[in-house]
């Protein structure tokens, strides 16, 4: 086995290396939130429309509908159900964490958080409302308005309900065991999560899954080594073909923004179509058609357990 970044190419056992650097690693800790420039009053009205329903057309989806936090940030389910019970044709990726991303959804169509929380909205499938018919629901709330006026100038804005979740989504990190072993506590993973995590190196997973958030941070076709979804089979969906949907260049075909793995243990089922059910059967695919590599029953156990360690502290679910 080869270490592509020359770290870790044996597990670390017991505890971390004498003079170990975890910064010169691929792998960064979470930054912490008091560390981020957010306005915490702008945050906490975002947390709170996160939360409502008058975002949807008929009052029955709010963002918390398809992204619970207390379950790692996803419904669990292959394709989310919006208005009327109409299923969408990706699964939903987790928004723990989602600030630390480089582009937001699958195909990376939106910049930031900003611009990705006006997509469910206006979507038919979704939300299926415009935000002229949100903010006259929410200006006839007093409460809500004179929040809005507070921190806004313009009071209650399409523009406006935007920053706000975007604010209240960049507080939503996830600290796990993972970064108190990064920061240098060498009793924070058990030895079986080591051993994966230097696997994790060493099978060059690290090679996409990298940085603060162990993912998010460039785009990679859906299957280097082999052809997935014709061996998946069924038949091939607009979603398949992912940032091709927002480039139409031929190169985008089957490429994806690499997903976090972060709370990866909390939110199954797996990759854009939702169609692996397990953490270990994903594994084994992501090394098969990722890196070309046939890897044991023993080591997908390992890096499952060092994946494990990536489950962070959850927001409280609000009432």
């Amino acid at each position: 086995m080869f270490a592509p970044f020359g770290v870790l190419a044996q597990p670390l056992g017991a505890q971390a290396p004498s003079g170990w650097d975890p910064y010169l690693n691929p792998l960064q800790p979470l930054p912490s939130v008091k560390s981020l420039q957010i306005n915490r009053e702008k945050a906490e009205l975002g947390g709170f429309l996160f939360h409502d329903l008058r975002l949807s057309r008929d009052d029955t989806i709010s963002c918390a509908t398809c992204h619970p936090l207390n379950q790692g940030g996803v419904d669990q389910e292959a394709v989310s159900t919006g208005v009327g019970g109409r299923q969408g044709g990706v699964n939903a990726p987790t928004v723990l964490n989602s600030g630390l991303n480089f582009r937001q959804f699958w195909d990376g169509r939106a910049r930031d958080l900003f611009e990705q929380a006006a997509g469910p909205v206006h979507n038919p499938v979704e939300m299926d409302t415009n935000w002229r018919e949100v903010a006259a629901k929410l200006q006839r709330d007093a409460e809500v308005k004179q929040r809005f006026d507070k921190l806004y100038a313009d009071g209650v804005t399409g523009a406006n309900i935007q920053d706000a979740i975007a604010a209240f989504e960049k507080t939503l990190l996830t600290p796990s065991p993972f970064d108190r072993f990064m920061r240098g506590d060498p009793n924070a993973l058990n030895a079986d999560q080591k051993h994966g995590y230097a696997l994790f190196i060493s099978l060059g997973c690290a090679s996409c899954h990298q940085g603060r958030n162990i993912g998010g941070n460039a785009f990679q076709k859906f299957g280097v080594f082999g052809d997935y979804l014709k061996e998946r089979g069924g038949p091939i969906t607009q979603a398949d073909l992912g940032r091709y949907n927002v480039t139409g260049r031929e190169r985008d075909r089957g490429r994806f923004k690499i997903p976090s793995l972060r709370n990866v243990a909390l939110t199954p089922p797996y990759f854009h179509d939702g169609s692996v059910a397990t953490l270990n059967e994903a594994v084994r695919i992501m090394a098969q058609y990722q890196l070309g590599r046939r890897i044991s029953d023993q080591e997908i156990t390992f890096i499952v357990a060092f994946l494990s360690a990536l489950s962070g502290e959850l927001p409280e679910p609000r009432r």
